[in-house]
């Protein structure tokens, strides 16, 4: 059994997956810090100062009365929230994430099909008398001196 494993984990596929894996958790804590220090602050701003991660609606009120400042204060407090504004910044997460993904499998769509488009025209034919390599402009075989048909 633990040989399969061995098998199983070493196969170029599964490295491959988890190199994938180890990449895209990393691009994602990047896109994440992308989207809440460098875009959400710009458009915070715009939109009256607004501060998008403590942008939320209480729904009960906790042991201590609101208003709570932020998001901390009101679990702290124990109210129950909806953290709108945390969900518009995984929203945003998910539509960069989503768009690099999708460029990634254009631009692999994009490389087989262009590995896959046949050659313009064969450079050689064969005989069909004695079967050999010959250039595709040949009118007789070099190798039986067999006329070729044009």
């Amino acid at each position: 059994m633990l040989k399969e494993f061995k098998e199983f984990a070493l196969r170029g596929n599964v490295v491959d997956m988890a190199v994938g894996i180890i990449i895209g958790a990393a691009f994602g804590g990047i896109v994440t810090s992308f989207v809440n220090d460098v875009i959400m602050p710009p458009i915070g701003l715009l939109l009256g100062k607004t501060d998008f991660s403590n942008l939320y609606l209480t729904l009960k009120e906790g042991t201590v009365a609101g208003p709570y400042p932020t998001v901390a204060d009101a679990k702290k407090a124990g109210a129950v929230t909806m953290n709108i504004g945390l969900f518009l910044n995984t929203i945003i997460n998910f539509t960069i994430l989503a768009f690099c993904i999708f460029m990634v499998v254009k631009s692999m769509n994009t490389l087989k099909r262009k590995e896959e488009a046949p050659s313009a025209e064969p450079a050689t034919k064969d005989c069909p008398f004695c079967f050999t390599a010959i250039p595709v402009k040949a009118i007789r075989c070099p190798n039986c001196t067999s006329e070729l048909k044009a």
